[in-house]
């Protein structure tokens, strides 16, 4: 791996990295969910047929309780033991992010509070296949449920035994084997089979990032996520076990994005070292090696503010502080989720720890964190004024609806004086 001083144009080669958009995407994903709008079943199944090889019809498209049963006692004990333990963490940490109600006194009279209320009907989209994302299967529903949203839709194209078995395992009783951007078009927009949802969550490739780019004008979604992005900011550290952290990321996506800033050289060295020793115990066909050749770069920068500074600028998804890492923590001010201490593995927070691992990419990690709670429930503002507070309110408002040329603004409050 590269290694290369921290610059300004080292920084803006490696920002700009991130940038390019498929405009080719776009264009066939704007085709497909078109189609699904208009024709709705039929361009579904048609483009499934295309995409997946899957000749799917209302009676087939939905994974029944059965095969999900059948699924369950084909795994292992040891994977249910799994998803049990990174279930119950999930929950965990989903119980204690959740939004709740108040009411408060903002002055005699008048009450303010916060109502909080779940989402009516979701949409979970997980990339299927021979290795179906399970995790993020937990990572939406979990979160859904807890929030206590009523309707949660499950759509992957061809659903493997492992996140059946999960399915099944949470009470999730509606997937859909379709994926793709014609997925996102059908929650969107709903059709003979498959129900409109009110919000799309979960990650994609370049097709379904792009659909949900174009629906979300007419259905909310979670976030757009693009290719995966981990950095390591460390002064000292276990270069095998920063090595393995950058790896682990690099191999979901060939356009990932891993780097490690450091203000040690040696560091460097030894990482860079460590990474291609690393790489050549893994299958050939991983696509870590392309990642790495492509995006990954170790970063020399002169002074632990310069690091700091760039890591808050690149606002990256995932960030591990290894070596040094309280006194660097607190110079922290935009990442999706950070990994504090050198036994901290991110591969822990992809799966168990019970942080989710939806996380903001792009940079949007500058405005907002990963996906929780909060995505799925809506905050409701409430407020109740007495008699008394029309009195105490009433003279502020009109002058304000006076400085704003709305005068019937200022009426409403003067009818009742």
């Amino acid at each position: 791996m590269r290694i290369l001083p921290l610059t300004d144009r080292n920084e803006r080669k490696i920002l700009a990295s991130r940038r390019a958009s498929s405009r080719e995407a776009e264009r066939v994903a704007a085709r497909i969910v078109s189609d699904v709008r208009r024709r709705g079943d039929p361009a579904l199944f048609s483009w499934t047929d295309r995409f997946d090889r899957l000749a799917l019809g209302p009676r087939t498209v939905w994974v029944s309780h059965g095969e999900m049963l059948a699924a369950r006692k084909s795994v292992s004990r040891e994977f249910l033991a799994a998803i049990d333990h990174a279930e119950r963490n999930i929950r965990t940490v989903a119980r204690r992010q959740k939004p709740q109600d108040w009411t408060i006194e903002v002055e005699p009279g008048v009450r303010a509070g916060q109502r909080v209320r779940a989402i009516g009907s979701v949409g979970c989209y997980l990339p299927g296949g021979r290795f179906s994302l399970v995790s993020t299967l937990l990572m939406t529903v979990i979160p859904a449920q807890e929030a206590g949203v009523g309707e949660i839709v499950v759509a992957s194209p061809q659903p493997g035994s492992a996140l059946l078995a999960a399915a099944e395992k949470l009470g999730v009783r509606q997937v859909a084997r379709v994926g793709g951007a014609q997925a996102i078009a059908a929650l969107a927009y709903g059709t003979r089979s498959i129900p409109r949802v009110d919000k799309i969550f979960g990650p994609g490739n370049r097709f379904v990032t792009a659909a949900k780019k174009l629906v979300s004008n007419d259905c909310a979604i979670d976030m757009l996520a693009g290719p995966t992005e981990a950095l390591v900011l460390a002064v000292r550290g276990n270069a095998r076990f920063i090595a393995a952290d950058l790896i682990a990321q690099a191999e979901h996506d060939p356009d990932a994005i891993s780097v490690l800033v450091t203000t040690s050289v040696r560091l460097a060295r030894a990482v860079a070292s460590e990474i291609k020793r690393q790489l050549a115990d893994l299958p050939r066909t991983n696509l870590a090696r392309r990642s790495l050749t492509k995006n990954g770069a170790v970063l020399v920068a002169q002074t632990l503010a310069a690091a700091a500074g760039f890591v808050n600028r690149f606002a990256p998804e995932h960030l591990s502080l290894p070596g040094g890492a309280d006194a660097i923590f607190d110079r922290i001010e935009s990442a999706g989720s950070i990994f504090l201490g050198s036994w901290s593995a991110q591969s822990f927070g992809d799966y168990a720890s019970g942080t989710n691992h939806v996380l903001p990419t792009g940079g949007i990690a500058r405005t907002r964190g990963g996906l929780s709670v909060s995505d799925f429930v809506k905050c409701i503002s409430v407020q109740e004024v007495s008699r008394a507070g029309v009195r105490r309110l009433a003279p502020v408002v009109e002058q304000f609806a006076r400085a704003e040329g709305l005068a019937a603004h200022a009426q409403s409050v003067e009818v009742r004086k």
